[in-house]
């Protein structure tokens, strides 16, 4: 079986004996990783359905999802199985949007928090929404739509991947060898990214009124 250096020493006891079909060990493993996946979730999740759903059900569904298909991730191995499990719950929450976001009935777009535009980058509206959240009572009245849609565009306009590698680096607080990895980069390349893209933020946020200049990164 190969081993990732990214992947936590203490995992790869576990992982043999999972890959064995030893189910504790398995779920030992899911518990290592499930807090990384639960932040992952909270911050990706579109803010319309946080109010249903809770991003600790997500990783869960997703876990009984990849607790399936475990054998097929052991048979090849082909990435670190913290990033696999990205990939399972993302395609989870990704689902559960569809479900919510796409229906009529029950149908979370009519639930209007403040937020960003509905038209923007997910990882945008993400982003948008993170760095909103904890504001002020009189600094959410005092950030309108406008402000918001300025945000969005501006967010919008940063290069896709630097935004992604923001995302993954900042708020989801992978490494840069897994951000790399995710995007298919150098680790070196997302390294520069990284910080470009934090610069980048760091000035849209400084030309933002309504208390988003005094966020802090």
């Amino acid at each position: 079986m190969c081993s990732f250096p990214d992947e936590p020493l203490q995992s790869e006891p576990l992982l043999v004996r999972a890959a064995a079909g030893d189910k504790a060990a398995w779920g030992a493993l899911l518990v290592v990783h499930e807090r990384r996946l639960t932040r992952m979730v909270a911050f990706r999740m579109d803010p319309r359905v946080r109010g249903r759903i809770d991003a600790g059900d997500v990783v869960q569904e997703a876990f009984v999802e990849a607790s399936k298909h475990r054998e097929d991730y052991f048979r090849a191995r082909a990435v670190p199985l913290f990033l696999w499990l990205r990939g399972v719950v993302s395609n989870k929450l990704l689902e559960i949007h569809r479900h919510h976001l796409g229906t009529h009935m029950r149908d979370a777009k009519r639930d209007r928090p403040l937020d960003c535009p509905v038209g923007s980058d997910d990882t945008s509206a993400a982003l948008c929404a993170h760095l909103t959240a904890g504001l002020t009572r009189a600094s959410v009245a005092a950030v309108g739509g406008e402000v918001k849609a300025r945000l969005a565009e501006a967010l919008d306009g940063m290069n896709p991947t630097d935004r992604e590698v923001l995302a993954m680096r900042h708020f989801e607080q992978l490494t840069n060898a897994e951000a790399a990895q995710v995007i298919g980069i150098e680790e070196r390349a997302a390294a520069k990214r990284y910080l470009r893209a934090l610069e980048r933020l760091k000035q849209i946020l400084s030309q933002m009124p309504g208390g988003l200049s005094e966020v802090r990164l």
